[in-house]
């Protein structure tokens, strides 16, 4: 009688740990496509010497879908006039300056990147364009360094696959951001057999595992947008509860 009741709390115990275990080794499995980031990805970024002009023809084309689909991209921002809104990662800044102009002169606009560069390029482009409710700042690899409860909207586009401190970036957003307000992630589809080479190497892990991250950081995911000239990024909308 002691070894059967041995053997069954046994097999409870097992079958109470199997399931953490099997989660676990679904993530650690190559074909799930969970990756690290690959290293040094931001080092170019930080150099003094960086060449903003090769990085505007990278940035600013027709041939990249986040900069063709600028105006659906925008529009499912939802940004109503006096919105203060932190563009993170904003590289060349061309959707600072769409935002500054679209959230008027009672919103602000915060650039931030963790690269001088861009941002010196970004406050000389503002004011030859006369935008003056735009500020740069310059953040670090685990904050954007803007005060609690400042901004009604987060933008990250084609730059959470670069952050290597997601949580603690996160949750720097999360402090930053208004309750009731807004994160907008773009990023790259992950698609092992499907996904081009290249972004199978760059990007870390696939939608679903930063669409659980940042609802892991306290966000409420909303929804999915469909953004017409999308063919390999993707547009998600969270939102910061208010209470």
């Amino acid at each position: 009688m002691k070894t059967f009741r041995f053997s069954l709390l046994a097999i409870l115990l097992i079958q109470l740990v199997r399931p953490t275990f099997a989660q676990e080794a679904v993530v650690d499995q190559p074909d799930a496509g969970v990756t690290k980031v690959p290293e040094g990805i931001n080092d170019n970024f930080k150099k003094p010497d960086l060449n903003v002009d090769e990085w505007i023809g990278k940035f600013e084309v027709e041939s990249r879908e986040v900069y063709s689909a600028r105006n659906e991209v925008l529009k499912a921002c939802r940004i109503k006039p006096g919105d203060r809104i932190a563009d993170v990662g904003a590289g060349t800044g061309f959707y600072s300056r769409l935002f500054a102009k679209t959230t008027g002169w009672g919103g602000w606009v915060y650039s931030v990147d963790i690269a001088p560069s861009f941002l010196q390029h970004i406050a000389k482009r503002a004011t030859a364009d006369g935008i003056e409710n735009l500020t740069t700042v310059l953040g670090t690899d685990v904050s954007i360094r803007l005060p609690p409860e400042s901004v009604d909207l987060v933008f990250i586009c084609d730059t959470y696959h670069h952050f290597e401190s997601p949580a603690e970036s996160l949750a720097s957003i999360y402090r930053a951001l208004k309750p009731g307000g807004r994160l907008v992630l773009i990023d790259f589809n992950r698609i092992p057999g499907k996904s081009r080479e290249f972004l199978l190497g760059h990007i870390r892990a696939p939608k679903e595992v930063f669409q659980a991250e940042i609802v892991k950081s306290g966000f409420q995911f909303e929804d999915e947008v469909t953004i017409d000239a999308f063919e390999e990024n993707y547009l998600l909308r969270f939102t910061k509860p208010k209470s």
